[in-house]
């Protein structure tokens, strides 16, 4: 693959200690979470409550997770759960100070589950069996942490090297987890998971702009939009002008670079056959057929 090739940094370092044996005791974080208006779920509810929050929040993450084998799938669920749970809360909130409060949330939530005290929350519940029954190395889950809560900030990338850095630690080590649960530990797989959070990175940036711009915000790389001499309004606005399609065109040469034969690679086809128009209708909707087209290349083993 000549993402692999290509690969730079990104490589995962020693494992981390796991968590301790036993049950979980009852969380010294879990006040917060009641808070929240969370309680301890019945058993299985858990594991539901991550597979739907996927199902709904993260499609094309629930459909790969249920090509994985059968005793790694509830992990996965939990891991992409996380992940949504964290993506989700910049747009949720109207003040910084609410999101950097749900960030510590999950900041005390991590080490609670790292020392068997994870709070009484679905989601905290079902990673903590994650990382007892795969163990996953901490370091991961405080990196996504970390990266999500400095992108509270609602201003535009500097540069396409600041958006594939906010890519590596969050998509990317959401990779490196779920190769930890899956048991491979591989440099070139580590290599491939690094380019493949970039590119997938990329990719959300760009698929999320038109919703981004009905919320009056653009997040796309400040030095390629001011190349092209495109700014965030000619977005908000939604102009479709060619200055406007080769920032488009930049950005997603960028994340090509990163791979070439992947399920990503998907949108940036379809995004080539519209010339580069990000508000093509055709790219807002949801492809009925890509069940069948992830069955069809986890059975044939191509990616």
């Amino acid at each position: 693959m000549a993402a692999v090739a290509m690969a730079r940094g990104g490589l995962r370092p020693a494992r981390a200690a796991g968590a301790r044996g036993g049950a979980p005791r009852p969380g010294l974080v879990g006040g917060r979470a009641a808070a929240a208006g969370w309680s301890r779920p019945e058993p299985g509810g858990a594991v539901q409550y991550c597979a739907e929050l996927v199902r709904k929040r993260d499609y094309e993450g629930f459909l790969c997770s249920l090509l994985l084998p059968a005793e790694s799938r509830t992990s996965a669920f939990a891991l992409r759960a996380f992940n949504v749970e964290l993506a989700q809360i910049k747009d949720s909130i109207t003040q910084k100070t609410t999101g950097l409060m749900r960030m510590q949330f999950w900041r005390d939530a991590v080490e609670g589950i790292y020392c068997d005290n994870p709070p009484h929350q679905p989601i905290a519940t079902e990673l903590w069996r994650a990382v007892k029954r795969h163990n996953l190395t901490k370091m991961w889950f405080m990196k996504i942490i970390d990266e999500r809560e400095k992108n509270l900030d609602d201003r535009a990338y500097r540069n396409i090297q600041e958006l594939e850095k906010y890519a590596e630690n969050t998509q990317s080590a959401l990779l490196y987890l779920t190769l930890e649960m899956l048991g491979v530990r591989d440099v070139h797989a580590d290599h491939a998971a690094s380019h493949i959070g970039k590119a997938q990175g990329i990719v959300t940036c760009l698929r999320a702009t038109p919703y981004h711009c009905t919320r009056q915000k653009v997040f796309l790389p400040m030095d390629i939009c001011m190349l092209h001499g495109v700014s965030q309004e000619d977005f908000i606005r939604g102009k479709q002008e060619k200055n406007v399609r080769d920032v488009i065109y930049d950005i997603a040469s960028q994340a090509h670079i990163h791979l070439e034969h992947v399920a990503l690679d998907d949108y940036l086809c379809n995004v080539r056959k519209v010339d580069f128009n990000i508000f093509h209708p055709s790219l807002q909707r949801k492809s009925t057929l890509l069940p069948l087209h992830l069955y069809i290349r986890s059975w044939k083993r191509t990616y």
